[in-house]
């Protein structure tokens, strides 16, 4: 066989027939399989380790998912992140880091929508994060905000300025240590470097200029004007924080926060009378201590930038300032008005116009306002002057003011009603343009370059005076920018007929009616600048003073006193003004003050007893420099003092302030005539002293059968009962009283001034006020010595007056609402009884035991034994033993109870303890004992 036939064997074709199953091949594969079920129910459960969203993803899935190269994950994912730190924030904390690094990746994605769910997350977690947690992340985040800004795409640039504002509200500190780069980024959103071939043909400084594109799909003068607002915001939060005085009403309503109040500091005074106290007065002694330096400390956040990116020095910022001024004028150039109107004085904007230039104008006020914090000699006022004044006269103020022009339809459409409508047209404030463009140019001008900026300062001065004019039509916002124009105007104009025609239009618009509280409070604290400024302008040049400043001025208290408790606010910004003028001997002022001071001190509707504690207390320290205290305003002063609606430290520096003033006041250095009677000053301590109207102690007088008196039948007087904060309210008036009344050298002729003076008005009486009757005994303690002779009716008055106070003391018992009395009201009796015997052997003496009741027995018997217990009554009671044994002796008598009670036998003891060579007559006592 050939080998041909061989092969041909091995090789031969199957031959397939129709009809027939196809043979199986040798080399087939058995593809057929079995399986079965296997169910693991533990692996179904969910895992409980840590939170999920609705779609189960927890938070190391959706991070994950951030890199995923499909945008729709991407935004799913953020999404769901916002989702689950919404529902768990507790999260956030533990995992910062990752969020924040993820979240600051996607600031530069190419899709829309992924930039938008990150802007949206961004703005969820800014409020939580506080700044101390977000500082070790934030450069990471700046840079990918930077990165943003610069990026070629136009929409990314778009969302970076979403992303600068959320973190501008709620980083500014953090934002402001990245200045030099956020500012850079800014001039290359509107603007490139010029090419060096354009940079020598245009024979400029600038480097820069204005960009356009035909490409995007946002017009070029909306494109700047969102980048200028948001640069504007940055340069005022960078200005806020390098000053805090900058008040933040740039872009928000002017609020009305009322400022935070300086505490005074209450002084102590020792009398000094054998020699002369000097006191020296330092600077900063308030409560908190104010800090002027020039040096400035970092930030509490520490960031890994250069020194030179996380400051603004004055380099960096004259560099910013060349480069960004003249594209701010090429700006303004594009969109101010090109024609002259026929009518000069008004130049009209379009909308649009109006935002762009009011952004361009609002930038370089701020940048003026950094250039002011420069000292020493980096002040950059003169390079500012030489450098941008010519262009500003030419630009800006040729057509100065400027207005916006209204169309047929909105004049049609214009409220007669709205008092605004005249600065306010379409929603545009015209007028805070003209007021922002005079912020720029009058720091400009300085004295010596009056003669030389005097043309374009007088129409500046003249539009000011004609907005003064109608201020009443203004807002709180308006109203605030004219007078800070004003106070700039007032500043470097020395001339007084200048400056008497501004002064007066304030005035005029502060003398109108129906204004708001903001707006009177505003322009009465500028008046007060004023004033102030005024005085020392005056104290220098040696002129005298404003005429108009004066008539204000010497109009502020009858304005207090026709105020009354209206308006708490104003009242305290005129009493510190009247305060203010006072202390500087305003003639005008004073003489005002003393006419109107029996309204202002008024016990009933005065503001003294209406307005709060500390517009009081400055009307208290007000009194010090009125010219003459008369009878009826110490009339009204002691009325003042028992009143409750002043506090009783209040009171008592008013008795301290009308002591400095009185002529027993002994201060070496004081050389003035006495403005104040010693009859009248001695009537008001008194008044002081007793506590009570007339009126009131009558009324009194009729209350014998109440709950609220504590009767006694034993002595002729009784006690009213006052409550615990009216005894100690009247206590520490009756020590300040009583202070004054022991600095009088006289003292003999003081003590019988108070003895008749108690013997006139309240000897007759037969109910008395508890807290008068111990304040009566304390006086008596302050002024008694040798040279002090008692007359026989204080002797009968005063004895009745002990006794009532310790029969009210025995028998109150634990009661809670008296207990606070018992020790200062027993230690006066005591001291009393121990100064002046004979008020001691007077009350044994009339004890009328046989008209007491048998319940007052032991209250007698236990004040008989309390007595002979004194230390300092001991030798006194052994003197009057006689007196003692007689009314112990009437006590038993009287007693109709046949067995020994507790406080007899007490009383026994004591008696034989302490009067042990006494005789006892009584033959009752000797079988007892």
């Amino acid at each position: 066989m050939s080998s041909k036939r061989k092969r041909q064997e091995d090789f031969q074709k199957v031959k397939l027939k129709v009809g027939r199953k196809k043979p199986r091949a040798d080399q087939i594969t058995d593809t057929t399989f079995k399986s079965k079920f296997i169910h693991l129910s533990k692996q179904l459960k969910e895992d409980q380790s840590s939170p999920t969203n609705e779609r189960k993803l927890n938070i190391t899935d959706l991070l994950s998912q951030m890199h995923h190269y499909n945008a729709g994950v991407k935004h799913s994912a953020l999404v769901g992140l916002k989702e689950l730190l919404s529902t768990y924030p507790s999260i956030i904390e533990s995992h910062i880091s990752s969020i924040i690094s993820e979240v600051a990746a996607v600031f530069t994605d190419k899709d829309s929508a992924v930039r938008v769910a990150a802007v949206s997350l961004l703005q969820y977690l800014v409020p939580i994060i506080p700044p101390e947690k977000i500082a070790p992340f934030f450069p990471l985040v700046s840079a990918h905000l930077s990165s943003a800004m610069t990026h070629i795409i136009m929409g990314i640039q778009q969302d970076s300025l979403r992303i600068l504002d959320i973190l501008l509200e709620e980083y500014p500190e953090l934002l402001i240590d990245r200045s030099n780069m956020l500012l850079h980024n800014f001039l290359e959103l509107i603007s490139h470097q010029k090419t060096s071939k354009e940079f020598k043909s245009a024979n400029q400084k600038s480097s820069w200029t204005l960009a356009v594109s035909v490409d995007q799909k946002i017009i070029s003068q909306n494109w700047r004007l969102n980048v200028l607002i948001r640069l504007k915001k940055f340069l005022h939060a960078f200005a806020r924080q390098a000053s805090k005085s900058i008040p933040d009403d740039e872009f928000t309503e002017t609020s009305n926060k009322s400022l935070p109040k300086r505490k005074s500091q209450d002084l102590t005074w020792i009398k000094q009378t054998s020699c002369k106290q000097f006191i020296n007065l330092y600077e900063h002694c308030g409560s908190q201590h104010t800090i002027d330096s020039s040096f400035q400390l970092r930030s509490f956040v520490m960031t890994t930038a250069k020194s030179d990116e996380c400051t603004f020095s004055t380099r960096n910022l004259k560099a910013f300032t060349e480069t960004i001024i003249p594209l701010l004028i090429e700006c303004w150039i594009e969109e101010s008005p090109s024609t002259v109107i026929e009518d000069i004085s008004k130049h009209f904007l379009c909308p649009s116009s109006h935002h762009l230039l009011q952004q361009v104008l609002s930038i370089i006020s701020l940048l003026w306002k950094l250039c002011e914090l420069q000292d020493g000699p980096q002040k950059l006022d003169g390079w500012l002057r030489r450098t941008y004044l010519a262009d500003f006269k030419h630009h800006f103020m040729r057509q100065f003011p400027y207005s916006v022009l209204e169309n047929a339809k909105q004049k049609k459409n214009k409220k007669k009603s709205n008092r605004d409508s005249i600065y306010l047209q379409n929603g545009l404030d015209h007028l805070l343009l003209n007021l922002t463009l005079c912020d720029i140019m009058i720091p400009l001008a300085s004295s010596p370059t009056l003669p030389e900026d005097s043309e374009w300062l007088a129409v500046i001065r003249m539009f000011v005076s004609e907005k003064l004019n109608q201020g009443y039509q203004l807002n709180c916002k308006q109203l605030k920018r004219l007078l800070d124009v004003t106070n700039k105007l007032l500043n470097i104009q020395r001339n007084r007929v200048a400056t008497e025609k501004l002064i007066h239009s304030v005035y005029v618009l502060y003398q109108q009616r129906e204004l708001q509280l903001s707006v009177r409070s505003m322009l009465l604290k500028f008046l007060k600048k004023v004033y102030l400024k005024e005085e020392e302008v005056c104290h220098k040049l040696g002129r005298s003073r404003s005429n108009i400043l004066s008539r204000w001025i010497s109009g502020l208290p009858q304005q207090l006193a026709n105020l009354g408790s209206r308006s708490p606010q104003l009242s305290a910004i005129i009493i510190d003004t009247i305060y203010t003028a006072a202390t500087r001997s305003h003639i005008e002022l004073l003489q005002s003050l003393q006419t109107t001071a029996c309204q202002i001190y008024d016990p009933k509707e005065g503001p003294v007893v209406l307005l709060p504690p500390e517009s009081q207390q400055q009307l208290v320290q007000l009194l010090y420099f009125l010219p003459y205290m008369s009878s009826d305003l110490l009339i009204r002063l002691s009325k003042c003092c028992i009143t409750e609606r002043l506090s009783p430290n209040l009171g008592s520096m008013l008795i301290g302030v009308l002591h400095a003033r009185s002529s027993f006041a002994s201060w070496s250095c004081l050389a003035q005539d006495c403005t104040m009677s010693n009859q009248d000053y001695f009537s008001f301590l008194f008044s002081s002293l007793i506590g009570f109207s007339a009126e009131r102690l009558s009324w009194m007088q009729g209350t014998k059968h109440t709950t609220r008196v504590s009767k006694t039948q034993v002595s002729p007087l009784c006690l009213y009962l006052t409550d615990q904060q009216q005894f100690a309210r009247h206590w520490m008036i009756t020590k300040a009283a009583c202070c004054s009344l022991s600095s009088v050298s006289a003292r003999s002729q003081c003590f019988d001034i108070l003895q008749n003076a108690i013997i006139k008005h309240l000897g007759e009486l037969t109910v008395l006020p508890d807290s008068t009757a111990g304040s009566i005994l304390y006086a008596i303690n302050t002024l008694f010595d040798q040279s002090c002779v008692p007359s026989e009716r204080l002797y009968t008055f005063l004895p009745s007056c002990c006794y009532s106070i310790f029969s009210f003391l025995l028998t109150v018992g634990k009661d809670f609402e008296h207990l606070p009395k018992r020790d200062p009201l027993w230690a006066a009796c005591i001291s009393l009884l121990s100064l002046l015997p004979n008020v001691l052997k007077f009350m044994l003496k009339n004890l009328q035991v046989s008209r007491a009741c048998q319940e007052e027995l032991p209250v007698i018997a236990q004040l008989l034994r309390l007595l002979l217990q004194n230390p300092q009554l001991r030798s006194h009671m052994m003197t009057n033993a006689f007196l003692v044994q007689q009314t112990l002796q009437d006590v038993m008598n009287l007693k109709c109870c046949e067995i020994q009670e507790q406080w007899l036998t007490d009383l026994q003891y004591c008696f034989n303890a302490y009067l042990p060579k006494q005789p006892l007559e009584s033959p009752s006592f000797s079988a007892v004992y």
